[in-house]
């Protein structure tokens, strides 16, 4: 009786090698060899389950980004406002090793996507379930009275997706420490955080 597999699990398995390749030898050392090799199998087996090698590149990105908001479930479970707002941008910014390395691989990753002609299910390197639950932390903070109640939500949130990608920019061009990266959020938030007692 032939084995039975789980082909959305296996492209998921397949991802994640060339996740680790990227993580571990740099985006030059990453290909349909090295992934083959990562997974223990021929690199024709890959191809049972990819078109090519930038469909690869593509799961890959997607897997990114499931894992990112698994982290972000995760981390806001039971928080609101300006609590859930940092844990959430703690899973995004490259604060700790996760993020740092996650860094340097999805902006490694940019260049190829861009190259890529688009697909009705290609996954960019989009976090969707990000912008919902950042615009619901906005929207929190504002009916709990930590952030302004003429906080522009959107303009802010337009603010924290550019430094989601351009914190991970600055982290592969010039590492910085967890400080730094955090500043720049507290930059943003602080014009519009409501002042108590005046």
């Amino acid at each position: 009786m032939p084995r039975v597999v789980d082909h959305d699990a296996r492209r998921r398995d397949i991802a994640a090698a060339l996740l680790t390749v990227a993580a571990r030898d740099g985006h030059d050392g990453v290909n349909s060899r090295a992934v083959a090799r990562e997974l223990g199998v021929a690199v024709g087996s890959l191809w049972h389950y990819f078109d090519g090698f930038d469909d690869v590149i593509r799961a890959a990105a997607s897997e990114v980004t499931r894992r990112t908001e698994d982290r972000i479930r995760t981390a806001t479970e039971g928080l609101r406002g300006l609590a859930r707002l940092d844990a959430i941008m703690r899973e995004v910014l490259p604060v700790d090793a996760t993020t740092r390395t996650e860094a340097h691989v999805v902006v490694g990753f940019w260049g190829r996507l861009a190259s890529l002609a688009p697909t009705a299910d290609g996954a960019a390197p989009t976090l969707p379930l990000w912008r919902t639950e950042t615009a619901e932390a906005l929207a929190q903070a504002v009916a709990d009275g930590d952030l302004r109640a003429d906080t522009p939500i959107e303009d802010v949130l337009a603010l924290l997706r550019a430094i989601t990608y351009g914190q991970q920019v600055v982290e592969v061009a010039e590492p910085a420490d967890a400080a730094a990266h955090l500043r720049v959020l507290a930059a943003i938030l602080d014009p519009w955080r409501a002042r108590r007692g005046r």
